[in-house]
């Protein structure tokens, strides 16, 4: 009976620790995959990374999909709130890549990419990605 108590006991505690959820450490950099066009959905990742990197965490955006075409000069028009927040996370140091596959895809060049935003390949996105404790989330 004492051998069974003790491993239900284990048993419980494996699988409490197995449920609990993941904590980011204090400094655990965030990658935010952003792939929407659509402003206010931008402009909630943005805010949502400008507040965990106001706390300490390193921020990588990756525009994919649709969401180059907010990085692109020529569309200040209809994303000049999210360029200037753009703007703003990369004054504060975090960094902007930009998919070059999808920047062919939606005509954007990159001489009309705004200034600081890189244009990714596989290093940049993956050393971003990969980074030791690196939590993401996609918009």
């Amino acid at each position: 009976m004492k051998y069974l108590s003790t491993l239900f006991f284990v048993l419980a505690l494996s699988i409490g620790s197995a449920l609990a959820p993941a904590w980011a450490g204090d400094t655990d950099p965030l990658f935010i995959n952003l792939t929407t066009d659509e402003p206010h959905s931008a402009s909630m990742a943005m805010t949502f990374g400008l507040h965990q990197h106001e706390n300490g965490h390193p921020l990588t955006i990756f525009l994919n999909d649709k969401s180059v075409l907010i990085g692109a000069s020529s569309q200040a028009g209809k994303f000049a709130a999210q360029q200037r927040m753009l703007a703003e996370l990369m004054n504060k140091g975090a960094v902007v890549l930009v998919c070059p596959m999808c920047m062919k895809h939606y005509g954007v060049a990159e001489a009309d990419l705004l200034p600081g935003l890189q244009v990714s390949n596989r290093k940049l996105s993956g050393d971003a990605l990969f980074r030791d404790n690196t939590r993401s989330i996609s918009w």
